[in-house]
Formats: structure tokens, C-alpha cells, sequence
């Protein structure tokens, strides 16, 4: 079947199906966002008195500086500061396994506290649907709400000849052993996903030969591409932002399909570089499966708060988030399908059978 995508008329491979799967998914889930904003508000706001946090906590399960730790500290601040939260948000990190340590802690230890809840992201449902939180379902947690959509990005550390996307490609496709690709997911994970996209997306004939090495967050990993460990680190903008603005590290690519505004307006896509890939990361929070219905409905609804706010939207747009309103019933759905359209695509490309 031949497609017109981005006018390049060549097969669908599994990348082009990613792509046409993340973009679509994403302009569904806020499809749903409205229904559910329209007919779910006053049945949730009635259900959500009487529960109140006393002792909020967020878990980010990476090393400080990545994209879960990002979620939880901007998440907690604004909570606090528009009044929403009566008092500050404890974040703590716990990395391991991409994510699987936390999801074992919560699902294994504490799963009926009220006050907890967990930075989750495209990440989670990655992993989640390749089996790599063992003996882990999505279904053992409440799936709270987004906060956004995260764009992907493919960088290099700021005084590397490396010149754009296409020039890292061509060095990967004639040997793969010249490159490594720093990123904050598991092998198999989001980050590793991303950079696979683009490079079957450029024509590289067997992506499993691509050069990834995994580390505990974003933020590990940047430390290492600028150590000269690796040559190119796979993220999402959201946590390669504040290492661009100091100057540390250069964005060969963003996964959008046009071109971001304001400060981020001089990233190119890869799309513009010939090279059709696309990649979303949506970010929210999951709580504890015996969590009440009481302190589930509240957190839903201090959440949907927050995203509806002024504040809120200033901060997507700083940050580089794209819009992606979800809470309740909407956001466990979206999940699941996250889940299942993943297991597809990571056995299109090899990485499960």
C-alpha cells in the first residue's frame, strides 16, 4: 500500500504507522476531552467533597532532571501556588527499571494510600505494553489525568560537528557502531522508540542495529552525551529545555509535525529534514489501585483545575507542551489504547514478539 505522506509516496513502514497512530491519537484523545469536560464536571465536582490532601506526595520515577521529575515539581508548584493544594507536595524520586520500580512500590506497598500520586507518561504505557513491569498491568492503578503532550527531540551536545538529523542518520546507517544514542526510558522504552522511529523513518534497513544505551532520566543522560560518553541524546523538549537554555546542548530535531512558536520556533522538525517522523509523549499522573473513590474523584478534579487555568497554559506554552485535556474515565481509556496501539508497533519493529 502506498501512502502520500509528507508527499514522500513510498510504502508504509513501521515508523509511518507510529506516526499516523501517536498524531491521530492525540487529536482523538481531545475529542473525548470535551465530551468528557461537558457531560462529567458536575457529576465530578458533586462526588469530590470531603477528602482532602493532607500529606501530598508525588513520585517521579527517575533521577532529578528528566521528564518525570519535571512533571511532579511543576505539577506541585502551581498546585500550591493557585491555591489549589493547601500545602507544599513532597516529590521524591525513585528511578529504576524505567519506571518499573515505582510502579512495584506503589502496586506492591502502598496501594491504598489516598495522598500519592505518580508522574506517568507515554514512557509508562511503553512499558506497560512490551511486559517490562513484571507481572504489572495498567489496570492495578487509577489512571488520574494529562497534563499535556511533550514533543520528542532528538539532540547533540552543543559543540558537536554533528550538523542536523539527516547527518546523524547517514552516520548510524553506515555504521551503526559509531554512534550512541543517550536516553532516559529502558531499552525498548519511549526514548529508545523515538529514535528508532526516525531511523526507519530515513531508511535505515534494520533499526535493532541502532546503538542505545539507557540511564535513569533525561537528565543522567544529558550528563553523559556532555561527558563525550555519547554522541546524541533522545528526549522530549519539556526536559532538554533548560540544557538548551544554558547552552550545554543543540537540538538537531523536534518530532512535531510543523514547527513549535515562541522560543522553540528555531528547533526544525525532522519532518523538514526529510524525515517523516512524528512522536508525541503525552505526561499526567496515575494514583494507587485501592485509592478511594473520594480522594480519586479530588485529585481528578484539582488536576482538571489546574489545566483549566491561565497559569497552566503559560506554562505548556514555556515548556513546549502541546494541548491534551484528560481526566477520569477519558484518560483510563486513552491509556488503554496507548497500551494496545504500542504492543502493535513495538512488534512491528522486533523490539517484543
Amino acid at each position: 500500500m502506498q501512502c502520500g505522506c509528507y508527499g514522500t509516496g513510498r510504502p508504509y513502514g513501521p515508523g509511518d504507522i507510529y506516526v499516523w497512530r501517536s498524531y491521530h491519537m492525540i487529536f482523538k484523545a481531545t475529542r473525548i476531552a470535551v465530551t468528557s469536560a461537558i457531560f462529567g464536571a458536575s457529576a465530578l465536582a458533586a462526588s469530590a467533597q470531603g477528602y482532602t490532601p493532607e500529606n501530598a506526595e508525588c513520585i517521579a520515577p527517575a533521577n532529578p532532571g528528566g521528564g518525570w521529575d519535571f512533571t511532579c515539581r511543576q505539577v506541585g508548584r502551581s498546585l500550591q501556588e493557585q491555591g489549589i493544594l493547601d500545602h507544599t507536595m513532597q516529590v521524591v524520586n525513585l528511578a529504576g527499571g524505567g519506571g518499573g520500580v515505582a510502579f512495584a512500590e506503589v502496586v506492591n506497598k502502598r496501594s491504598d494510600e489516598n495522598d500519592l500520586i505518580v508522574a506517568a507518561s507515554a514512557a509508562t504505557a511503553t512499558r506497560l505494553a512490551q511486559g517490562a513491569y513484571p507481572g504489572n498491568t495498567m489496570d492495578e492503578v487509577r489512571w488520574l489525568a494529562a497534563i499535556g503532550a511533550d514533543y520528542g527531540v532528538v539532540a547533540v551536545a552543543a559543540d558537536s560537528d554533528i550538523a542536523d538529523l539527516p547527518a546523524l542518520l547517514d552516520m548510524i546507517k553506515n555504521d551503526p557502531t559509531s554512534v550512541s544514542v543517550a536516553g532516559g526510558s529502558a531499552v525498548g522504552g519511549w526514548d529508545h522508540l523515538k529514535v528508532l522511529i526516525a531511523a526507519d523513518a530515513y531508511g535505515v534497513e534494520d533499526v535493532r542495529t541502532v546503538k542505545y544505551i539507557a540511564f535513569d532520566g533525561g537528565g543522567e543522560a544529558v550528563t553523559q552525551l556532555l561527558a563525550g560518553s555519547v554522541q546524541a541524546f533522545t528526549g522530549d523538549i519539556s526536559e532538554a529545555k533548560g540544557f538548551v537554555d544554558s547552552g550545554d546542548i543543540r537540538v538537531l530535531a523536534i518530532l512535531s509535525p510543523e514547527r513549535l512558536e515562541g522560543e522553540f520556533a528555531d528547533f526544525p522538525t525532522a519532518v523538514e529534514q526529510g524525515v517523516d517522523a512524528i512522536g508525541a509523549n503525552w505526561r499526567g499522573f496515575y494514583a494507587p489501585g485501592d485509592m478511594s473513590d473520594e480522594a480519586y474523584d479530588v485529585w481528578v478534579s484539582k488536576i482538571a483545575d489546574l489545566y483549566a487555568s491561565d497559569e497552566w497554559k503559560d506554562i505548556m506554552a514555556a515548556n513546549g507542551l502541546a494541548p491534551l485535556d484528560l481526566q477520569g474515565a477519558a484518560f483510563e481509556e486513552f491509556v488503554s489504547g496507548s497500551v494496545e496501539q504500542i504492543q502493535q508497533i513495538s512488534k512491528d519493529i522486533g523490539i517484543i514478539k
